[in-house]
């Protein structure tokens, strides 16, 4: 990025700068996100404000235009790169401040399968939107998915497959949370290619979802439900 893209950048007041960052996610450009997170903290901007305000702000606007297909898997994934640039600025500073989160979910292709360019950017979409994601990676069998439970403390857990043959192993994994009493204390959801609402049903998961805009959309639903039944509790 040249000098002259900073003197831009920093001679805009804050509503301004926030609708050039929204616009710079959308295009994936990286070091001005970088650029624009700097400039915001530098305003003393609480992190967490540029956080929901300016980085989640704007991919939120790229998570709608995938769903509507205006943007597609290429453009999206160079927008949650720079969203990525943002956040590595703004991790440590949250962990400081002790910021309150959107949730924390973990998630991971299922045994057998290794397939992960879905997952990933549902992960990506996922922090984008605020929550915080583990992500197990690739043909994990049910003890991972249980470990990393035990260990990390997630809301949700996420689980992708993309073959007809793993993907009824998603209910191994629901079955086995069932058996051991703690498949009601997790949001279940589950996406990929050959899936659809009736197999999620099926299984017992919680949701299916046909794609990272609408994992983000029904990750925040369940998010507002379980808050609510924690409330009236």
């Amino acid at each position: 990025m040249s000098d002259e893209d900073d003197i831009i950048l920093s001679e805009l007041d804050d509503e301004e700068l926030v609708a050039q960052m929204f616009d710079d996610l959308y295009d994936g450009l990286k070091e001005e996100i970088e650029e624009g997170v700097n400039i915001l903290l530098e305003r003393e901007w609480a992190p967490y404000d540029i956080l929901t305000k300016a980085l989640v702000g704007g991919m939120t606007i790229v998570g709608h235009d995938f769903r509507d297909g205006i943007l597609f898997v290429p453009e999206v994934l160079l927008a949650a790169n720079a969203m990525k640039g943002g956040m590595a600025i703004l991790k440590p500073l949250l962990a400081e401040t002790g910021a309150p989160r959107v949730g924390k979910m973990v998630i991971g292709t299922v045994k057998g399968d290794i397939h992960d360019i879905g997952k990933n950017l549902v992960g990506m979409m996922m922090e984008g939107a605020g929550f915080e994601v583990v992500d197990l990676g690739i043909n994990n069998a049910v003890e991972a998915y249980l470990e990393a439970m035990e260990a990390e403390g997630p809301d949700i857990l996420g689980m992708s497959a993309l073959l007809t043959t793993t993907m009824p192993y998603m209910k191994v994994v629901i079955d086995t949370m069932v058996e051991q009493g703690i498949r009601d204390d997790y949001i279940v959801l589950v996406g990929g290619a050959p899936l659809n609402e009736e197999f999620g049903k099926a299984i017992g998961a919680d949701a299916y979802c046909r794609d990272a805009a609408v994992a983000v959309e029904t990750a925040k639903e369940w998010m507002g439900r379980k808050h609510n039944s924690m409330q009236s509790a």
